[in-house]
């Protein structure tokens, strides 16, 4: 008598990342995962444009990590904010907070915001970007102020939290791909585990058949 073969175990799975909010949102597709810093240089090169930007340091640092754990599924992410074809990041400091939200206000910007996923082992890489179009209304200095003292949001990309107090300073999001604002894209970085070999719903019952929880 034949007996079928047990499923294989999927492959662990890595965030290059340390940033809480790209954890969090990972988190929601109940997949076991660790997490690792890339050490990438995020310098922009010359002349490179914010989507570039994003894509390229996505796959560097998808790739850092995946150099290190070659038998691992890796996703990288990074999201640049684009004024007019210039890129803004995190601000790091409340005066370069208010001058990015003085710049901001009442222009539309555009956060891309790149994933990648990369298996060594497999020989699989591969990348998307998802851009939001982001308006701001017309902000008076008090309440840029009274934001920034708020929610101190210093360490994202155009100095507000649209998962938070920030979505009162905007009049409007566009985007195909909600959590991408946040940081990391859900259905984009969804499709790519699944194209990579790791698919949440069947990683979820292989767990659940096993006994353990995700």
């Amino acid at each position: 008598m034949h007996t079928p073969s047990a499923t294989p175990a999927p492959r662990p799975l890595i965030l290059a990342s340390t940033s809480r909010y790209r954890r969090e949102l990972l988190e929601r597709l109940r997949l076991p995962f660790a997490v690792q810093s890339p050490e990438v240089d995020e310098t922009p090169l010359p002349g490179e444009a914010p989507a570039a930007l994003a894509a390229r340091l996505s796959l560097a640092k998808a790739h850092a990590v995946a150099r290190l754990h070659p038998e691992a599924i890796v996703i990288g992410s990074d999201q640049v904010a684009d004024l007019n074809g210039s890129p803004i990041g995190k601000p790091g400091s409340h005066e370069r907070a208010v001058e990015q939200l003085r710049r901001m206000s009442g222009h539309s910007i555009i956060f891309q915001t790149g994933v990648a996923v990369v298996c060594e082992a497999s020989g699989f890489a591969q990348q998307d970007l998802a851009p939001v179009r982001v308006r701001f209304r017309e902000l008076s200095d008090t309440e840029i102020e009274t934001y920034l003292r708020a929610e101190q949001p210093y360490d994202c990309a155009g100095s507000a939290k649209s998962e938070g107090l920030g979505i009162s300073l905007l009049s409007a999001i566009e985007s195909d791909d909600p959590t991408a604002l946040i940081g990391l894209p859900l259905i984009r970085t969804s499709a790519l585990l699944r194209a990579a070999g790791l698919d949440p719903l069947q990683a979820l019952a292989h767990s659940l058949a096993g006994g353990v929880s995700p």
